[in-house]
């Protein structure tokens, strides 16, 4: 699944693409998504201009004329294409290859010189349209906690959160509630940068572990964003260029292989909670 960086690229791709211009009009080509994509929501935004293009976690919100704004979750293959004359496809999306299954296309919106393509296999994603609202006023939007690049999400933060749970930090920090847009890789890497066994108790986290997870979350953050992200698939953004943060995963996807950190000879493990994989090096995150 597309997590902040990816989808942070994502949104840069749209809004190069998209903004400022008109929407000639809006066709369903496929309305089974996670939420049914109905013909008359849609058709109210037809002649309407896009204003601004931003994300909210793992959310793209698309700001319209007349107050209108398109909620976009990618969920699992969720991705976008461009079409230029019919034939010339531009990527734009984390999951993304040449052999785009038409079958799979379920959005149109067409502009003057393209049209934009969502197109998703596995349909676990989902398009909202919404008028006269904020992202705060959105129910997928409003209780998200605060993201790891923002100023809010620091050690005082972390720390007072940290005290109120006693899940295991791994779930802890997938919770949206409590910090918005970690996901699975990006959360197994921090751990093992701060050295915490991702099964350690929230409440057992020394203060010195804390300000380590905070920097490592940030320094990993803005890493992969600027590297485009993390490629688990084919992935080209809109200039046809691969995301490469995946070059520098330390234990995510790494079970059976050696520690990379200087010294270790131990093996990454992989164990399941929650039907999510955890990595960890069992000699460098010590319970």
């Amino acid at each position: 699944m597309p997590e902040l960086p990816e989808v942070e690229i994502t949104k840069r791709s749209l809004s190069k693409h998209i903004l400022n211009q008109k929407i000639e009009a809006v066709t369903i080509l496929n309305p089974k998504l996670r939420y049914r994509l109905k013909k008359k929501i849609f058709s109210q935004i037809n002649g309407k201009k896009i204003l601004k293009v931003t994300r909210k976690s793992k959310y793209i919100l698309v700001e319209i004329s007349s107050n209108y704004t398109l909620l976009i979750h990618l969920g699992m293959t969720g991705r976008f294409y461009f079409l230029k004359d019919k034939t010339k496809k531009i990527e734009t999306s984390f999951y993304a290859n040449n052999k785009i299954l038409k079958k799979h296309d379920h959005l149109k919106i067409s502009f003057k010189k393209f049209d934009l393509i969502y197109n998703d296999i596995r349909k676990f994603g989902f398009i909202k349209l919404y008028k006269n609202k904020s992202f705060l006023e959105i129910p997928h939007t409003s209780k998200l906690g605060p993201e790891p690049l923002s100023s809010i999400f620091n050690k005082k933060y972390l720390t007072n959160k940290l005290n109120e749970k006693k899940v295991s930090i791994k779930n802890f920090l997938m919770n949206q509630q409590n910090i918005s847009g970690l996901g699975n890789i990006y959360v197994n890497e921090a751990l093992y940068m701060s050295g915490i066994h991702p099964l350690l108790k929230s409440k057992k986290i020394k203060p010195f572990k804390i300000e380590i997870l905070v920097r490592s979350i940030k320094k990993i953050m803005k890493k992969a964003i600027l590297m485009g992200g993390s490629t688990i698939e084919n992935y080209h953004n809109s200039e046809g260029k691969t995301g490469s943060y995946q070059s520098n995963f330390k234990v995510y996807d790494r079970d059976g292989q050696r520690c990379l950190s200087k010294g270790c000879k131990s093996i990454i493990k992989r164990k399941l909670e929650m039907g999510r994989s955890i990595y960890f090096c069992p000699k460098c995150q010590r319970i």
